[in-house]
Protein backbone atom coordinates (compact mmCIF):
# COMPACT_ATOMS: atom_id res chain seq x y z
CA UNK A 1 0.00 0.00 0.00
CA UNK A 2 1.36 3.51 -1.10
CA UNK A 3 1.41 6.11 1.66
CA UNK A 4 0.24 9.32 0.31
CA UNK A 5 2.07 12.41 1.33
CA UNK A 6 0.88 15.41 2.50
CA UNK A 7 -1.87 17.44 0.41
CA UNK A 8 0.78 20.08 -0.59
CA UNK A 9 3.59 18.06 -1.40
CA UNK A 10 1.34 15.85 -3.71
CA UNK A 11 -0.24 19.11 -5.23
CA UNK A 12 3.13 20.83 -6.07
CA UNK A 13 4.40 17.31 -7.72
CA UNK A 14 0.86 16.80 -9.63
CA UNK A 15 1.44 20.59 -10.63
CA UNK A 16 4.72 19.83 -12.03
CA UNK A 17 4.59 16.38 -13.06
CA UNK A 18 0.85 15.63 -14.19
CA UNK A 19 -0.58 18.76 -15.28
CA UNK A 20 2.83 19.18 -17.11
CA UNK A 21 1.72 19.27 -20.92
CA UNK A 22 2.62 16.23 -23.25
CA UNK A 23 6.71 16.36 -23.59
CA UNK A 24 6.91 15.39 -26.87
CA UNK A 25 5.37 18.62 -28.15
CA UNK A 26 7.89 20.90 -26.30
CA UNK A 27 10.84 19.06 -26.16
CA UNK A 28 14.44 20.19 -26.77
CA UNK A 29 17.53 18.72 -28.09
CA UNK A 30 18.89 18.27 -24.63
CA UNK A 31 15.85 16.56 -23.30
CA UNK A 32 15.74 12.93 -23.15
CA UNK A 33 11.90 11.36 -22.84
CA UNK A 34 11.20 10.28 -18.81
CA UNK A 35 8.58 7.60 -19.62
CA UNK A 36 10.19 6.20 -22.65
CA UNK A 37 9.63 2.41 -22.00
CA UNK A 38 5.45 3.28 -21.34
CA UNK A 39 3.31 2.17 -18.53
CA UNK A 40 1.95 -1.43 -17.52
CA UNK A 41 -0.81 -2.40 -15.08
CA UNK A 42 -1.09 -5.99 -13.27
CA UNK A 43 -1.31 -8.41 -10.26
CA UNK A 44 -5.21 -7.62 -10.41
CA UNK A 45 -7.44 -8.57 -7.39
CA UNK A 46 -11.63 -7.80 -6.36
CA UNK A 47 -10.06 -4.12 -4.78
CA UNK A 48 -6.36 -3.53 -6.37
CA UNK A 49 -3.83 -3.48 -9.06
CA UNK A 50 -0.54 -2.85 -9.32
CA UNK A 51 0.57 0.35 -11.81
CA UNK A 52 3.59 0.19 -13.31
CA UNK A 53 6.55 2.28 -14.68
CA UNK A 54 10.18 3.38 -15.24
CA UNK A 55 11.72 6.04 -15.44
CA UNK A 56 14.66 6.42 -18.34
CA UNK A 57 17.14 9.21 -19.40
CA UNK A 58 19.99 10.26 -17.57
CA UNK A 59 19.46 10.20 -13.45
CA UNK A 60 22.17 9.02 -11.82
CA UNK A 61 21.76 7.75 -7.97
CA UNK A 62 19.09 10.39 -7.54
CA UNK A 63 15.43 8.77 -5.82
CA UNK A 64 13.08 10.86 -8.17
CA UNK A 65 9.07 11.38 -7.05
CA UNK A 66 6.68 10.52 -9.20
CA UNK A 67 3.23 11.76 -8.95
CA UNK A 68 0.62 9.44 -9.93
CA UNK A 69 -3.36 9.18 -10.47
CA UNK A 70 -6.05 6.55 -10.91
CA UNK A 71 -9.32 7.85 -12.64
CA UNK A 72 -12.73 6.61 -12.87
CA UNK A 73 -12.94 8.13 -16.39
CA UNK A 74 -10.13 8.34 -19.07
CA UNK A 75 -10.18 12.93 -19.38
CA UNK A 76 -9.24 12.06 -15.61
CA UNK A 77 -12.59 13.95 -14.35
CA UNK A 78 -13.01 11.58 -11.91
CA UNK A 79 -9.60 11.08 -10.07
CA UNK A 80 -10.29 7.78 -7.43
CA UNK A 81 -6.28 7.71 -5.98
CA UNK A 82 -3.78 9.63 -6.37
CA UNK A 83 0.27 9.74 -4.49
CA UNK A 84 3.60 10.08 -4.71
CA UNK A 85 5.97 7.44 -5.15
CA UNK A 86 9.77 7.40 -4.85
CA UNK A 87 11.33 5.71 -7.64
CA UNK A 88 15.02 4.73 -6.45
CA UNK A 89 17.96 3.78 -7.68
CA UNK A 90 18.35 0.44 -6.24
CA UNK A 91 15.07 -0.55 -7.93
CA UNK A 92 16.35 1.01 -11.96
CA UNK A 93 14.21 4.07 -11.03
CA UNK A 94 11.68 1.16 -11.74
CA UNK A 95 7.81 1.64 -9.97
CA UNK A 96 5.32 -0.93 -8.70
CA UNK A 97 2.35 1.43 -7.02
CA UNK A 98 -0.05 -0.77 -5.32
CA UNK A 99 -3.64 0.95 -5.44
CA UNK A 100 -5.95 -0.72 -2.92
CA UNK A 101 -9.36 0.37 -2.16
CA UNK A 102 -11.01 -0.16 -5.60
CA UNK A 103 -14.54 -1.22 -6.78
CA UNK A 104 -14.74 -4.71 -8.22
CA UNK A 105 -15.25 -5.44 -11.68
CA UNK A 106 -14.19 -1.95 -13.25
CA UNK A 107 -12.23 -0.06 -15.59
CA UNK A 108 -9.66 2.82 -14.50
CA UNK A 109 -7.20 4.46 -16.11
CA UNK A 110 -4.20 5.81 -14.75
CA UNK A 111 -0.75 7.97 -15.54
CA UNK A 112 2.50 9.05 -14.23
CA UNK A 113 4.28 12.41 -13.49
CA UNK A 114 7.88 13.04 -12.99
CA UNK A 115 10.38 15.88 -14.04
CA UNK A 116 8.22 17.68 -15.98
CA UNK A 117 6.76 15.05 -17.82
CA UNK A 118 3.63 12.78 -17.99
CA UNK A 119 3.70 9.21 -18.74
CA UNK A 120 1.48 7.72 -21.59
CA UNK A 121 -2.14 6.95 -20.45
CA UNK A 122 -3.00 3.42 -19.34
CA UNK A 123 -6.02 1.12 -19.10
CA UNK A 124 -6.45 -1.06 -16.29
CA UNK A 125 -9.27 -2.94 -14.53
CA UNK A 126 -10.01 -4.79 -10.92
CA UNK A 127 -10.91 -8.42 -10.79
CA UNK A 128 -15.13 -9.55 -10.36
CA UNK A 129 -15.60 -10.18 -6.27
CA UNK A 130 -15.67 -13.41 -5.79
CA UNK A 131 -19.06 -14.20 -5.48
CA UNK A 132 -20.26 -12.52 -8.30
CA UNK A 133 -22.61 -13.28 -11.26
CA UNK A 134 -19.95 -12.86 -14.03
CA UNK A 135 -21.48 -13.85 -18.01
CA UNK A 136 -17.48 -13.02 -19.73
CA UNK A 137 -13.81 -13.62 -19.59
CA UNK A 138 -11.78 -12.56 -22.35
CA UNK A 139 -7.99 -13.53 -22.16
CA UNK A 140 -4.89 -12.91 -24.48
CA UNK A 141 -2.73 -15.11 -23.94
CA UNK A 142 1.28 -15.26 -25.16
CA UNK A 143 4.80 -15.98 -24.85
CA UNK A 144 8.31 -16.03 -26.25
CA UNK A 145 8.77 -12.63 -27.80
CA UNK A 146 12.15 -12.75 -29.09
CA UNK A 147 13.15 -9.23 -30.44
CA UNK A 148 15.62 -10.70 -32.71
CA UNK A 149 13.58 -12.93 -34.70
CA UNK A 150 10.95 -10.63 -35.50
CA UNK A 151 8.60 -7.74 -34.71
CA UNK A 152 5.25 -7.85 -32.76
CA UNK A 153 2.20 -7.16 -34.85
CA UNK A 154 0.21 -9.56 -32.72
CA UNK A 155 0.73 -7.20 -29.19
CA UNK A 156 -1.04 -4.53 -32.15
CA UNK A 157 -4.03 -7.17 -32.47
CA UNK A 158 -4.32 -8.39 -28.81
CA UNK A 159 -4.61 -4.50 -27.55
CA UNK A 160 -7.25 -4.56 -30.43
CA UNK A 161 -8.80 -7.49 -29.43
CA UNK A 162 -9.86 -5.74 -25.95
CA UNK A 163 -9.28 -8.30 -23.54
CA UNK A 164 -9.78 -8.54 -19.54
CA UNK A 165 -6.36 -9.38 -18.87
CA UNK A 166 -2.83 -10.92 -20.56
CA UNK A 167 -1.56 -14.14 -19.63
CA UNK A 168 2.02 -13.78 -20.23
CA UNK A 169 3.71 -17.42 -19.64
CA UNK A 170 7.17 -16.55 -20.00
CA UNK A 171 10.49 -15.96 -22.23
CA UNK A 172 9.55 -11.91 -21.76
CA UNK A 173 13.57 -11.74 -23.04
CA UNK A 174 16.17 -13.44 -24.48
CA UNK A 175 19.38 -13.63 -22.48
CA UNK A 176 21.84 -14.17 -25.56
CA UNK A 177 23.43 -12.42 -27.83
CA UNK A 178 22.38 -12.11 -31.84
CA UNK A 179 23.11 -13.91 -34.56
CA UNK A 180 24.13 -12.03 -37.64
CA UNK A 181 21.25 -11.03 -39.97
CA UNK A 182 18.20 -11.11 -37.72
CA UNK A 183 15.54 -8.96 -38.44
CA UNK A 184 16.89 -6.65 -35.38
CA UNK A 185 20.09 -7.05 -33.15
CA UNK A 186 19.92 -7.61 -29.88
CA UNK A 187 22.38 -4.97 -28.23
CA UNK A 188 25.15 -6.73 -26.26
CA UNK A 189 26.54 -9.34 -25.48
CA UNK A 190 24.55 -12.35 -23.25
CA UNK A 191 23.30 -10.82 -20.24
CA UNK A 192 24.29 -12.10 -16.96
CA UNK A 193 24.67 -9.42 -14.56
CA UNK A 194 22.04 -7.18 -13.76
CA UNK A 195 23.03 -4.12 -15.68
CA UNK A 196 22.98 -6.89 -18.86
CA UNK A 197 19.14 -7.86 -17.82
CA UNK A 198 18.29 -4.75 -17.32
CA UNK A 199 19.28 -3.19 -20.50
CA UNK A 200 17.94 -6.19 -21.86
CA UNK A 201 14.36 -5.84 -20.39
CA UNK A 202 14.78 -1.71 -21.38
CA UNK A 203 15.42 -2.68 -25.02
CA UNK A 204 12.21 -4.72 -24.82
CA UNK A 205 10.18 -2.22 -23.46
CA UNK A 206 10.81 0.40 -25.87
CA UNK A 207 8.77 -1.97 -28.56
CA UNK A 208 5.96 1.01 -28.76
CA UNK A 209 3.46 -2.36 -29.91
CA UNK A 210 4.20 -3.98 -26.64
CA UNK A 211 3.82 -0.61 -24.69
CA UNK A 212 0.39 -0.40 -26.58
CA UNK A 213 -0.35 -4.38 -25.40
CA UNK A 214 0.77 -3.58 -21.81
CA UNK A 215 -1.49 -0.31 -21.69
CA UNK A 216 -4.50 -1.91 -22.50
CA UNK A 217 -5.28 -4.09 -19.69
CA UNK A 218 -3.63 -5.66 -16.54
CA UNK A 219 -1.14 -8.55 -16.78
CA UNK A 220 -0.54 -11.55 -15.03
CA UNK A 221 3.01 -12.85 -15.13
CA UNK A 222 5.52 -15.78 -14.76
CA UNK A 223 8.70 -16.78 -16.42
CA UNK A 224 10.04 -19.58 -17.86
CA UNK A 225 13.85 -20.14 -19.05
CA UNK A 226 15.27 -16.81 -21.11
CA UNK A 227 14.44 -14.21 -18.01
CA UNK A 228 17.67 -16.21 -16.99
CA UNK A 229 19.06 -19.22 -18.65
CA UNK A 230 18.12 -21.49 -21.22
CA UNK A 231 17.17 -24.68 -19.54
CA UNK A 232 17.86 -24.03 -16.16
CA UNK A 233 16.48 -25.52 -13.44
CA UNK A 234 16.61 -24.53 -9.64
CA UNK A 235 19.87 -23.50 -9.15
CA UNK A 236 21.85 -25.31 -11.91
CA UNK A 237 22.08 -23.14 -15.18
CA UNK A 238 22.77 -24.94 -18.81
CA UNK A 239 26.41 -24.36 -18.86
CA UNK A 240 26.82 -25.35 -14.77
CA UNK A 241 28.74 -22.40 -13.82
CA UNK A 242 29.41 -22.32 -10.24
CA UNK A 243 28.44 -19.09 -9.72
CA UNK A 244 24.95 -19.52 -11.46
CA UNK A 245 22.95 -17.87 -8.30
CA UNK A 246 24.21 -14.60 -8.77
CA UNK A 247 23.59 -14.73 -12.35
CA UNK A 248 19.67 -16.00 -11.30
CA UNK A 249 19.64 -13.40 -8.46
CA UNK A 250 20.51 -11.03 -10.96
CA UNK A 251 18.16 -12.01 -13.57
CA UNK A 252 14.90 -12.29 -11.03
CA UNK A 253 15.75 -9.05 -9.81
CA UNK A 254 15.60 -7.37 -13.24
CA UNK A 255 12.17 -9.25 -13.98
CA UNK A 256 10.67 -8.05 -10.71
CA UNK A 257 11.80 -4.33 -12.27
CA UNK A 258 10.14 -4.47 -15.17
CA UNK A 259 6.76 -6.50 -14.57
CA UNK A 260 4.17 -5.06 -12.94
CA UNK A 261 4.01 -6.73 -9.95
CA UNK A 262 3.79 -5.72 -6.02
CA UNK A 263 6.56 -4.73 -3.90
CA UNK A 264 5.76 -7.85 -1.73
CA UNK A 265 7.26 -10.08 -4.34
CA UNK A 266 10.88 -7.99 -4.73
CA UNK A 267 13.14 -10.99 -4.52
CA UNK A 268 15.55 -12.24 -1.73
CA UNK A 269 18.79 -10.63 -1.52
CA UNK A 270 20.20 -14.46 -0.47
CA UNK A 271 19.42 -18.11 -2.24
CA UNK A 272 19.52 -17.02 -5.54
CA UNK A 273 16.99 -14.26 -5.51
CA UNK A 274 14.15 -16.65 -4.71
CA UNK A 275 10.72 -15.12 -5.50
CA UNK A 276 6.76 -16.41 -5.12
CA UNK A 277 5.15 -15.93 -8.05
CA UNK A 278 2.76 -18.73 -8.28
CA UNK A 279 -0.88 -17.27 -7.89
CA UNK A 280 -5.03 -17.76 -7.79
CA UNK A 281 -7.70 -15.47 -8.91
CA UNK A 282 -11.48 -16.18 -8.60
CA UNK A 283 -13.49 -14.28 -11.66
CA UNK A 284 -16.33 -13.95 -10.00
CA UNK A 285 -18.58 -17.34 -9.90
CA UNK A 286 -17.26 -17.34 -13.85
CA UNK A 287 -13.81 -19.23 -13.53
CA UNK A 288 -11.09 -20.21 -11.36
CA UNK A 289 -7.14 -19.34 -12.38
CA UNK A 290 -4.43 -20.67 -11.45
CA UNK A 291 -0.44 -19.71 -12.73
CA UNK A 292 2.63 -21.43 -11.58
CA UNK A 293 6.35 -21.89 -11.66
CA UNK A 294 8.27 -24.73 -13.85
CA UNK A 295 11.95 -23.46 -13.20
CA UNK A 296 12.52 -22.26 -9.55
CA UNK A 297 11.61 -25.41 -7.58
CA UNK A 298 11.86 -28.45 -10.40
CA UNK A 299 13.98 -31.32 -10.25
CA UNK A 300 17.23 -30.77 -12.96
CA UNK A 301 16.46 -32.60 -16.45
CA UNK A 302 17.28 -36.00 -16.26
CA UNK A 303 20.11 -37.08 -18.69
CA UNK A 304 21.20 -33.98 -20.06
CA UNK A 305 24.28 -34.20 -22.31
CA UNK A 306 27.55 -35.01 -21.12
CA UNK A 307 28.88 -31.86 -19.10
CA UNK A 308 25.94 -29.91 -18.90
CA UNK A 309 22.91 -29.19 -17.46
CA UNK A 310 19.18 -28.85 -19.11
CA UNK A 311 17.35 -30.60 -21.93
CA UNK A 312 18.06 -33.38 -24.03
CA UNK A 313 16.04 -35.26 -26.63
CA UNK A 314 16.24 -39.39 -25.22
CA UNK A 315 15.41 -42.38 -25.58
CA UNK A 316 13.20 -43.98 -22.72
CA UNK A 317 15.34 -47.09 -23.11
CA UNK A 318 18.48 -44.81 -22.78
CA UNK A 319 17.21 -43.25 -19.99
CA UNK A 320 14.60 -44.86 -17.56
CA UNK A 321 14.84 -42.75 -14.51
CA UNK A 322 12.33 -40.70 -16.72
CA UNK A 323 9.76 -43.17 -15.78
CA UNK A 324 11.28 -45.01 -12.85
CA UNK A 325 11.47 -42.13 -10.81
CA UNK A 326 8.19 -40.99 -10.23
CA UNK A 327 8.23 -38.56 -7.07
CA UNK A 328 11.02 -36.50 -9.94
CA UNK A 329 8.87 -32.88 -10.14
CA UNK A 330 8.28 -30.24 -12.41
CA UNK A 331 7.05 -27.81 -9.82
CA UNK A 332 8.41 -29.27 -6.55
CA UNK A 333 6.24 -30.76 -3.89
CA UNK A 334 5.10 -27.95 -2.12
CA UNK A 335 3.68 -26.28 -5.20
CA UNK A 336 2.03 -29.44 -6.35
CA UNK A 337 0.45 -29.38 -2.85
CA UNK A 338 -0.77 -25.90 -3.38
CA UNK A 339 -2.18 -26.18 -6.67
CA UNK A 340 -3.96 -29.77 -5.46
CA UNK A 341 -5.38 -28.08 -2.97
CA UNK A 342 -6.66 -25.08 -4.75
CA UNK A 343 -8.58 -26.78 -7.63
CA UNK A 344 -12.07 -25.15 -7.24
CA UNK A 345 -15.62 -27.76 -8.00
CA UNK A 346 -17.67 -24.85 -7.90
CA UNK A 347 -16.55 -22.84 -10.93
CA UNK A 348 -17.62 -23.92 -14.29
CA UNK A 349 -13.77 -22.89 -15.56
CA UNK A 350 -10.50 -24.14 -13.68
CA UNK A 351 -7.65 -22.87 -15.55
CA UNK A 352 -4.27 -23.62 -15.29
CA UNK A 353 -1.32 -20.67 -16.78
CA UNK A 354 1.74 -22.97 -16.91
CA UNK A 355 5.29 -22.57 -19.36
CA UNK A 356 5.16 -25.25 -21.32
CA UNK A 357 3.11 -28.75 -23.37
CA UNK A 358 1.59 -30.84 -21.21
CA UNK A 359 0.79 -33.18 -23.39
CA UNK A 360 2.90 -36.10 -24.38
CA UNK A 361 4.38 -35.25 -27.71
CA UNK A 362 6.42 -38.65 -28.76
CA UNK A 363 8.10 -40.14 -31.25
CA UNK A 364 6.92 -43.43 -30.38
CA UNK A 365 4.14 -44.68 -27.97
CA UNK A 366 4.89 -46.51 -24.89
CA UNK A 367 4.15 -50.17 -24.88
CA UNK A 368 0.16 -49.86 -23.66
CA UNK A 369 0.61 -53.32 -22.13
CA UNK A 370 3.45 -52.67 -19.99
CA UNK A 371 2.19 -48.98 -19.43
CA UNK A 372 -0.74 -50.61 -17.60
CA UNK A 373 1.93 -52.58 -15.52
CA UNK A 374 3.03 -49.54 -14.40
CA UNK A 375 6.79 -48.15 -13.68
CA UNK A 376 8.04 -50.99 -11.48
CA UNK A 377 6.90 -53.55 -14.27
CA UNK A 378 8.77 -52.25 -17.32
CA UNK A 379 11.31 -53.82 -18.93
CA UNK A 380 13.94 -52.14 -20.94
CA UNK A 381 12.19 -53.12 -24.23
CA UNK A 382 8.89 -51.58 -23.07
CA UNK A 383 10.84 -48.56 -23.02
CA UNK A 384 9.92 -47.08 -26.21
CA UNK A 385 9.59 -42.86 -27.21
CA UNK A 386 11.56 -40.45 -27.75
CA UNK A 387 11.20 -37.52 -25.41
CA UNK A 388 12.78 -33.86 -24.68
CA UNK A 389 13.33 -33.78 -21.13
CA UNK A 390 13.31 -30.15 -20.38
CA UNK A 391 8.75 -30.11 -20.84
CA UNK A 392 6.36 -32.35 -18.90
CA UNK A 393 7.54 -35.31 -21.17
CA UNK A 394 10.45 -34.90 -18.97
CA UNK A 395 8.25 -35.91 -15.73
CA UNK A 396 5.52 -37.90 -16.71
CA UNK A 397 5.20 -38.76 -12.97
CA UNK A 398 4.52 -35.43 -11.45
CA UNK A 399 1.94 -35.20 -14.87
CA UNK A 400 0.16 -37.97 -13.96
CA UNK A 401 -0.22 -36.81 -10.21
CA UNK A 402 -1.66 -33.47 -11.70
CA UNK A 403 -3.80 -35.21 -13.84
CA UNK A 404 -5.04 -37.83 -11.70
CA UNK A 405 -6.08 -34.88 -9.18
CA UNK A 406 -8.53 -34.06 -11.64
CA UNK A 407 -9.73 -37.30 -12.25
CA UNK A 408 -10.49 -38.43 -9.27
CA UNK A 409 -11.76 -34.96 -7.96
CA UNK A 410 -13.92 -34.39 -11.15
CA UNK A 411 -12.60 -30.94 -11.14
CA UNK A 412 -15.20 -29.11 -14.02
CA UNK A 413 -13.36 -27.36 -17.11
CA UNK A 414 -10.04 -27.88 -16.49
CA UNK A 415 -8.64 -26.42 -19.39
CA UNK A 416 -4.70 -25.95 -19.58
CA UNK A 417 -2.80 -23.14 -20.96
CA UNK A 418 0.79 -23.43 -22.28
CA UNK A 419 3.67 -21.87 -24.57
CA UNK A 420 7.18 -22.49 -24.83
CA UNK A 421 7.52 -24.45 -27.84
CA UNK A 422 7.18 -22.12 -30.78
CA UNK A 423 3.92 -24.13 -32.04
CA UNK A 424 0.74 -23.60 -32.36
CA UNK A 425 -0.99 -26.93 -30.20
CA UNK A 426 -4.43 -28.28 -28.85
CA UNK A 427 -4.54 -31.26 -27.13
CA UNK A 428 -6.61 -33.94 -25.04
CA UNK A 429 -5.18 -34.45 -21.96
CA UNK A 430 -5.90 -38.42 -20.13
CA UNK A 431 -4.47 -39.44 -17.23
CA UNK A 432 -2.51 -41.69 -19.45
CA UNK A 433 -1.83 -40.87 -22.45
CA UNK A 434 -1.25 -44.44 -24.15
CA UNK A 435 -4.65 -45.52 -22.84
CA UNK A 436 -7.73 -44.98 -24.73
CA UNK A 437 -9.76 -46.10 -21.63
CA UNK A 438 -8.34 -43.66 -19.65
CA UNK A 439 -10.30 -40.40 -18.63
CA UNK A 440 -10.01 -37.60 -20.47
CA UNK A 441 -10.14 -35.05 -18.15
CA UNK A 442 -8.82 -31.39 -19.58
CA UNK A 443 -8.25 -29.65 -22.70
CA UNK A 444 -5.06 -27.89 -23.72
CA UNK A 445 -4.35 -24.85 -25.79
CA UNK A 446 -0.01 -24.11 -25.95
CA UNK A 447 0.04 -20.93 -27.58
CA UNK A 448 2.51 -20.31 -30.51
CA UNK A 449 5.45 -17.49 -29.80
CA UNK A 450 5.19 -13.99 -30.52
CA UNK A 451 8.19 -13.77 -32.46
CA UNK A 452 10.62 -16.57 -31.77
CA UNK A 453 10.84 -18.91 -34.19
CA UNK A 454 9.45 -22.30 -34.34
CA UNK A 455 10.39 -26.31 -35.94
CA UNK A 456 10.28 -27.38 -38.90
CA UNK A 457 6.77 -28.56 -39.67
CA UNK A 458 7.95 -31.60 -40.87
CA UNK A 459 9.05 -32.35 -36.91
CA UNK A 460 5.76 -32.50 -36.13
CA UNK A 461 4.31 -34.46 -38.86
CA UNK A 462 6.28 -36.87 -38.13
CA UNK A 463 5.47 -37.38 -34.50
CA UNK A 464 1.30 -36.98 -34.84
CA UNK A 465 0.64 -40.09 -35.81
CA UNK A 466 2.06 -41.78 -32.55
CA UNK A 467 0.30 -38.86 -30.29
CA UNK A 468 -3.34 -39.25 -31.73
CA UNK A 469 -4.47 -37.02 -28.73
CA UNK A 470 -3.19 -34.06 -30.29
CA UNK A 471 -5.80 -32.41 -32.46
CA UNK A 472 -4.01 -29.24 -33.90
CA UNK A 473 0.08 -28.41 -34.65
CA UNK A 474 1.63 -26.17 -36.26
CA UNK A 475 4.68 -24.52 -35.70
CA UNK A 476 5.42 -22.06 -39.03
CA UNK A 477 2.40 -20.31 -37.17
CA UNK A 478 3.73 -17.03 -34.91
CA UNK A 479 0.86 -15.05 -32.57
CA UNK A 480 -1.11 -15.79 -29.78
CA UNK A 481 -4.44 -17.43 -28.23
CA UNK A 482 -7.46 -15.41 -27.73
CA UNK A 483 -10.10 -16.72 -25.04
CA UNK A 484 -13.11 -16.09 -24.51
CA UNK A 485 -15.89 -18.04 -22.07
CA UNK A 486 -18.74 -17.44 -20.26
CA UNK A 487 -20.53 -20.25 -18.23
CA UNK A 488 -21.54 -22.60 -20.80
CA UNK A 489 -18.65 -22.68 -23.50
CA UNK A 490 -15.19 -21.60 -24.23
CA UNK A 491 -14.16 -20.36 -27.56
CA UNK A 492 -10.45 -20.31 -28.05
CA UNK A 493 -9.17 -18.51 -31.26
CA UNK A 494 -5.45 -19.04 -32.35
CA UNK A 495 -4.43 -15.70 -33.88
CA UNK A 496 -1.41 -15.51 -36.29
CA UNK A 497 1.19 -12.95 -38.08
CA UNK A 498 1.30 -12.98 -41.49
CA UNK A 499 4.65 -11.68 -41.74
CA UNK A 500 6.56 -11.48 -38.66
CA UNK A 501 9.35 -9.16 -40.25
CA UNK A 502 6.83 -6.32 -40.59
CA UNK A 503 5.79 -4.34 -37.87
CA UNK A 504 2.52 -3.54 -39.73
CA UNK A 505 1.55 -6.85 -41.05
CA UNK A 506 -2.48 -8.18 -40.57
CA UNK A 507 -3.05 -10.78 -37.85
CA UNK A 508 -6.00 -13.35 -38.54
CA UNK A 509 -7.31 -16.30 -37.24
CA UNK A 510 -5.86 -19.60 -38.40
CA UNK A 511 -8.24 -21.92 -36.17
CA UNK A 512 -10.67 -22.01 -33.79
CA UNK A 513 -11.95 -24.46 -31.27
CA UNK A 514 -15.04 -24.69 -28.61
CA UNK A 515 -14.70 -26.89 -25.29
CA UNK A 516 -18.09 -27.59 -23.42
CA UNK A 517 -18.14 -26.62 -20.06
CA UNK A 518 -19.15 -29.53 -19.00
CA UNK A 519 -17.14 -31.83 -20.95
CA UNK A 520 -13.42 -31.88 -21.45
CA UNK A 521 -11.95 -31.94 -24.89
CA UNK A 522 -11.58 -29.07 -27.74
CA UNK A 523 -13.96 -29.24 -31.03
CA UNK A 524 -12.92 -27.47 -34.31
CA UNK A 525 -15.07 -24.65 -35.03
CA UNK A 526 -15.61 -23.81 -38.91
Amino acid sequence: MITVPRRAALQRLLAAGLAAPAFIRHATAAELPRFALGVASGSPTRDSVVLWTRLTGPLGDDEVPVAWELAADEGFRRVVARGVAPARPGDAHSLHVEVRGLEPDRWYWYRFGALGQRSPLGRTRTAPAPDAAVDRLVLAVASCQRWDHGHWAAWRDAAAQAPDLVLFLGDYIYEGASAAGVPRAHEGGEARTLDGYRARYAQYRSDPLLQAAHAACPWIVIWDDHEVDNDYAGLQGERLEPDFASRRSAAYRAWWEHMPLPPSLRPATAGGGAMTIHGALDWGRLARLHWVDNRQFRDPQACPRPGRGGANVVRLRDCPSIVRQPQRSLLGAEQERWLERGWSLAHPWNLLAQQTLMARLSREAMNPAAARAGPAGLADEDLQGMFWTDGWDGYPGARQRLLSVLAERRVPGAVVLGGDVHASLVADLRVDPDREDSPLVATEFCTTSISSRGRPQRALDEVLPFNPHVRYARSAERGYLRLELDRRELQADLRTVADVTDPHSTVARAARFAVDAGRPGAERLR
